[in-house]
């Protein structure tokens, strides 16, 4: 008892500390990094998978004006224009898809990674042109580099920052429906585009607060998790008015087969997070058979509802086996000294729960991966929008290579390829935009949508390991040689051209400076 009550006291004097240090400025976009926007550029010949679902086709060139797509040429461009474009990209015999939207980003803690333009340029060199911070950032810096990013005055992503329910206005909590109000309302003038919810309202301030949101023209999501519960599950804060929820977190509390509450063990403590998380696999134990009337009838509910999941798998997918994520390809070249650090068993970061992880609790993971994905599969196939968020930052998962292991998991977890890259696109961006009222400006490749574009070497639908910035490893099976072969080659946001390797060329060397200088 006494290490759980002191890892409690360390955990809050760590997060002040955090909260005192500041995030280093990003820097500003240099000559060399990102060409464009240009009067004409042309990309040839590539097979396009547009975002909509439909099956790819081409070769197509692909004309954009600036920030626009201006042309989609089946078959390839008139002559006369690649003679007069500013900039032709040869992409004869690769894969173009609408640039990646993740849903579920976080980008500004000191302790892992100080500079921000690491976790944008990892996620630019994986195709990600649009990130949803939920928040960005756990302090200032979310909105000023937003505004930098629109105007392309540093290397990143779009950023759509949300502002976490009760904070930031130097205000206390809310705790009237009338507080809730205002302080969404001041969300709203302070620039954010939605709200996060960490489930630590009471019902009527939640109600309120999603009410004012929907009026405002703010999304909302939330992450509901155990505090907060036994008042609001899934299927509460969906008849609130919730518009996404993200994780797992609800879901099983919305299924229970026996009682109103979930069952804890009797030394179940919240505060131990390998308690928590390992305890939370068994919670598959407590609900109904999927497939059952009840199940049945809480996926169908969600679907009617509208709502939107975003399960991000990855994140807890060390759970399950965390050799695995510990010795992943990336960490040597790409992942930070003082991010890996994180990462290990710790009594005071968040998600490093791995403390004495057992072969038990790793089962328990496997299984319970079962019925989430079976829910999240299920809830697609009746016509429900799933998207793809990575949480980058925390148990293993760094930031890029995170996103696209969550496109594996929602393979495994029944999505064809075209379907994980549709949510990955153009369901992305429409959960961000359904809330404005407004269509999305990108997450398709159509005439007249923003130039966002991913530019890839291999067919993503044929291995989504390929997509990764390691590469995937291949026998040629006619010389008998190992080859790496994938990666993002261009990543284009906003009409500029990213080179993808520069990208990862740029945070390999500032990892191996970390590590010279062993500094964090």
């Amino acid at each position: 008892m006494f290490r759980i009550i002191l890892a409690a006291l360390l955990t809050i004097t760590a997060t002040a500390a955090s909260a005192q240090a500041a995030m280093e400025p990003v820097p500003s976009r240099g000559a060399d990094e990102g060409g464009g926007p240009f009067a004409t550029l042309v990309i040839r010949g590539a097979t396009m998978i547009d975002g909509t679902g439909a099956p790819p086709e081409g070769p197509v060139d692909i004309v954009v004006n600036g920030n626009r797509i201006s042309a989609i040429a089946r078959g390839g461009a008139s002559q006369e224009v690649i003679n007069a474009a500013t900039r032709v990209i040869d992409a004869q015999g690769m894969y173009i898809l609408p640039g990646f939207v993740d849903v579920h980003g976080h980008n500004g803690d000191p302790s892992k990674a100080p500079q921000p333009s690491y976790g944008y340029k990892l996620w630019l060199a994986h195709g990600v042109t649009s990130v949803r911070g939920v928040p960005l950032h756990f302090g200032p810096g979310a909105l000023s580099d937003e505004q930098r990013s629109a105007s392309n005055t540093i290397v990143a992503p779009r950023l759509f920052p949300y502002g976490v329910f009760g904070t930031g206005n130097g205000q206390a909590y809310p705790t009237t429906p009338a507080e809730a109000r205002a302080w969404v309302r001041w969300a709203k003038g302070a620039g954010f585009h939605g709200v996060k919810f960490f489930n630590n309202a009471s019902p009527d301030v939640l109600k309120a607060a999603l009410d004012e949101a929907d009026a405002q023209g703010l999304g909302t999501v939330a992450h509901l998790g155990q505090r907060g519960v036994a008042q609001v599950n899934a299927r509460n804060a969906v008849e609130l008015g919730l518009d996404g929820v993200t994780h797992f977190y609800g879901h099983m509390e919305s299924l229970l087969g026996d009682g109103a509450l979930v069952k804890y063990p009797e030394d179940y403590n919240y505060l131990d997070e390998q308690s928590r998380f390992a305890w939370v696999a068994r919670l598959a134990d407590q609900i109904v058979e999927p497939g059952s009337e009840e199940w049945d009838a809480y996926v169908d509910y969600l679907v009617e509802s509208g709502v939107t999941l975003s399960p991000t798998f990855n994140i807890y997918s060390a759970s399950r086996d965390v050799m695995r994520e510990r010795n992943a390809d990336w960490h040597n070249k790409y992942t930070l000294p003082s991010l890996m650090n994180f990462y290990e068993p710790s009594l005071t970061n968040h998600g490093s729960y791995y403390h004495d992880w057992s072969t038990a609790d790793e089962v328990a993971w496997r299984k319970f991966y079962t019925p989430w994905m079976r829910l999240t599969n299920e809830f697609k196939n009746k016509g429900g929008r799933v998207t793809v968020g990575s949480d980058p930052g925390y148990i293993y998962q760094t930031w890029g290579f995170a996103y696209i292991g969550e496109f594996e998991m929602l393979q495994e977890a029944g999505f064809a390829p075209l379907e994980v890259i549709q949510a990955a696109t153009m369901n992305g961006a429409d959960e961000i935009y359904d809330a404005k009222g407004t269509p999305a400006p990108f997450g398709t490749i159509k005439v007249g949508k923003l130039a966002d574009l991913v530019i890839v070497p291999e067919n993503p639908l044929a291995n989504f390991k390929t997509l990764y910035g390691t590469g995937h490893v291949r026998l040629n099976r006619e010389t008998n040689v190992r080859e790496r072969v994938g990666g993002v080659r261009w990543t284009i946001k906003d009409g500029i051209v990213y080179d993808a390797h520069q990208l990862l060329a740029d945070i390999e060397q500032m990892v191996a400076a970390k590590k010279r200088t062993g500094s964090d």
